[in-house]
C-alpha cells in the first residue's frame, strides 16, 4: 500500500479526522487555490457558525409582525422598546449594539430567511449539508473542498512548496471544519493560538513498502507540514499588528471553554496584517441550542442568547474596526451562519426548539445590499412546531460569495453544486460597483450642526432612503423615502426639535448604503 492510497483509506474510513499535533492541524490548504485574476488574490473570507441553532427570530426581529410574535412567544419577546431599529420594518436584538452601527454605516447587512429546502431539524445532518453544500447523504466533501480538488487534485503531496508556502484556509478553535474536507484530505489547518511554537521532533523513518513503513512516512509527513505551517503562521502573527482597542480578551483560565471568538479574530486580523495569505478562516461559537432558559424571564433582553449574540457582535465591531486602522478593510469580508433557525413558537421552559430557516450576516467594507430578502410572515394562528420558510438557499449564498468576492467562474461554481440549480444573489464587491463608495464623497455642512444643515450625496438611482439616526439605531427624522435618478442630490435638513447629541445621516439605496456623523449643538 502506497502513502497516498493509506491517506485515502484513512479518510474514507473516519471522515478523514485530521491529525493534530499541539494545536495545529497537520493538514492545510496552499496559498492561490482559487485561480483568478491577480486583483481578487488577496481576498479573504471570514465565516462564524454559530453552533446549535440560532433564534433568527429574536436577532434580527420583523417589527411589522411584531403583534403576531407577541402571540406566538410571548414568554421571550423582546420587549418592543429595546429593539435597535434597523429600518422602518426591521430591528436588532438590544445586545446586537456593534453589529447594528456597522449596518447603519453601511458594513453589514442582513439575509433573511435562509436554509434549504425539507429542512432537517437535526445538529449533525444539517451541519452536515451546510458544510457540503449538497443534501446528499453519499457527499462526504466539504463544498470548498470539492473546489479545491478540481485546481490541486494532489494535495497533500508536496504541500507547503515555494509557490504555495501558507495553508490556505485556518479553521481557529479546537475543532477543524469540514467545510474543506476533500476525498484524500481535509484542506483546512487547525489553530487555537499562533504565537505557540512548534518544533516537533521529526522521524528518520523510511518507508520500507511495508504497511507499518506505510503509516509511519504518512504520520512523519505530517509532522514536516505541521512544522512547516507553523513556522508560517507564527512568522506572519509576530509580523503582524492589531491596532483596535475594541476587543474584550479573557485571561481567565476558568473560562477557556467558551468560544473567545473575540480573541480569535484578533489573532486572525493580527496574522492577515503580517502577511500570511490565507484566504478564509473559520470559527465556532457555540452554545445556541437554546431549548431552556434562553431569555431571563425578569428581562427578555437579557439571558444566554442575549450574551451570545453580544459577544459575536462586540467582537465583529472590534474586528472591523481593526481592518479599518491597519487599512485591511477592503480585503476582508465575513458571514455568519448557523445549522438551522427556531421555531416560530416558543417552548414552555423559556426556550425555543428547533426550527428551518433562518436569518445570516453579511459584514464588510465591500457589502453592496442592507438588506436581502423579505422578512418572514408570522401568523397569528400557526401549525405546531412550524419553523420560518426558506427564502434563499444557503448554496444560493456561498455561490454569490465564490463569483462576487472571489470571481470564480460559473461554469467551475456550477461543477461545485451540480445539484442545485443556483440563483445568484448581488452580495459582495461594494467597493468595486457604481454603488456608495468612497470615490464618491458624502458631504454634509455644517457640522456640527444647529437648525439647519445641507446634505450632497451620491446615490445610483431607485429608491432611496435618507434618514436622521440615534446612536441606538433608531430613526428620529426621515428626509427622503422616493424613487430618485442616479446622480448627485442635495438637501436641506431641518433640524429643528432635535436633541443635541451625536447622529448619523444614513443614506440607503438599492445598491447599498452609507452613513455620515452628525453633531446637532
Amino acid at each position: 500500500m502506497d502513502r497516498r492510497k493509506f491517506i485515502k483509506n484513512l479518510s474514507l474510513a473516519s471522515a478523514t479526522v485530521p491529525f493534530m499535533v499541539d494545536n495545529i492541524m497537520a493538514q492545510a490548504l496552499p496559498n492561490n487555490l482559487f485561480n483568478v485574476p491577480v486583483s481578487y488574490e488577496d481576498r479573504v473570507l471570514v465565516m462564524i457558525r454559530m453552533s446549535g441553532g440560532n433564534d433568527g427570530l429574536n436577532m434580527v426581529i420583523p417589527i411589522d409582525q411584531y403583534d403576531n410574535l407577541m402571540i406566538q412567544r410571548p414568554n421571550i419577546i423582546i420587549p418592543e422598546n429595546k429593539i435597535i431599529q434597523g429600518t422602518y420594518d426591521l430591528g436588532f436584538h438590544p445586545a446586537l449594539n456593534g453589529i447594528s452601527e456597522m449596518f447603519n454605516d453601511g458594513k453589514a447587512s442582513v439575509m433573511q430567511n435562509v436554509g434549504y429546502q425539507e429542512q432537517n431539524r437535526s445538529h449533525f445532518r444539517s451541519m452536515d449539508i451546510w458544510s457540503t453544500g449538497s443534501t446528499e447523504i453519499y457527499e462526504k466533501r466539504g463544498w470548498l473542498g470539492r473546489y479545491f480538488e478540481q485546481n490541486h487534485p494532489e494535495y497533500p503531496d508536496n504541500y507547503p512548496n515555494n509557490i504555495n508556502p501558507d495553508p490556505f484556509a485556518v479553521s481557529m478553535g479546537n475543532s477543524i471544519s469540514t467545510t474543506c474536507q476533500g476525498t484524500i484530505a481535509n484542506f483546512s489547518t487547525l489553530v487555537s493560538k499562533p504565537s505557540n511554537t512548534y518544533n516537533l521532533e521529526e522521524s528518520l523513518t523510511t518507508n520500507d513498502g511495508t504497511l507499518n513503513g506505510c503509516n509511519s512516512s504518512f504520520v512523519t509527513t505530517l509532522i514536516e507540514q505541521t512544522n512547516a505551517y507553523g513556522l508560517r503562521i507564527n512568522a506572519a502573527y509576530d509580523a503582524g499588528n492589531s491596532l483596535s482597542q475594541y476587543y474584550y480578551i479573557d485571561n481567565n483560565p476558568q473560562n477557556d471553554f467558551k468560544s473567545k471568538i473575540s480573541e480569535q479574530l484578533k489573532y486572525v486580523a493580527q496574522m492577515i496584517s503580517g502577511g500570511m495569505q490565507t484566504k478564509l478562516y473559520i470559527l465556532d461559537v457555540n452554545g445556541f441550542d437554546t431549548h431552556n432558559e434562553q431569555v431571563d424571564l425578569s428581562d427578555t433582553s437579557t439571558g444566554v442568547h442575549a450574551e451570545l449574540l453580544q459577544e459575536i457582535s462586540d467582537a465583529v465591531y472590534a474586528f472591523q474596526n481593526d481592518l479599518e486602522l491597519l487599512g485591511l478593510d477592503k480585503r476582508v469580508m465575513g458571514m455568519t451562519f448557523s445549522e438551522f433557525g427556531r421555531q416560530i413558537a416558543s417552548n414552555g421552559s423559556a426556550g425555543t426548539d428547533h426550527g428551518d430557516a433562518a436569518p445570516l450576516f453579511l459584514f464588510g467594507k465591500c457589502i453592496s445590499s442592507s438588506i436581502i430578502g423579505n422578512n418572514p410572515v408570522i401568523l397569528d394562528e400557526i401549525t405546531n412546531q412550524k419553523g420560518v420558510d426558506m427564502q434563499i438557499d444557503f448554496r444560493d449564498v456561498y455561490a454569490s460569495i465564490l463569483k462576487d468576492w472571489f470571481r470564480i467562474s460559473e461554469d467551475q461554481i456550477t461543477t461545485i453544486f451540480e445539484n442545485h440549480s443556483i440563483n445568484y444573489l448581488t452580495l459582495m464587491d461594494g467597493c468595486y460597483s457604481n454603488g456608495l463608495h468612497d470615490e464618491e464623497p458624502t458631504l454634509i455642512w455644517p457640522n456640527p450642526a444647529g437648525e439647519i444643515t445641507n446634505l450632497d450625496f451620491y446615490t445610483p438611482g431607485g429608491d432611496t432612503r435618507v434618514n436622521l439616526v440615534d446612536m441606538r439605531g433608531r430613526i428620529v427624522r426621515n428626509y427622503m423615502d422616493m424613487a430618485v435618478d442616479e446622480g448627485r442630490h442635495k438637501l436641506e435638513l431641518n433640524l429643528n426639535g432635535v436633541s443635541k447629541g451625536i447622529y448619523r445621516i444614513s443614506i440607503v439605496t438599492m445598491n447599498g448604503n452609507k452613513s455620515v456623523s452628525l453633531a446637532i449643538q
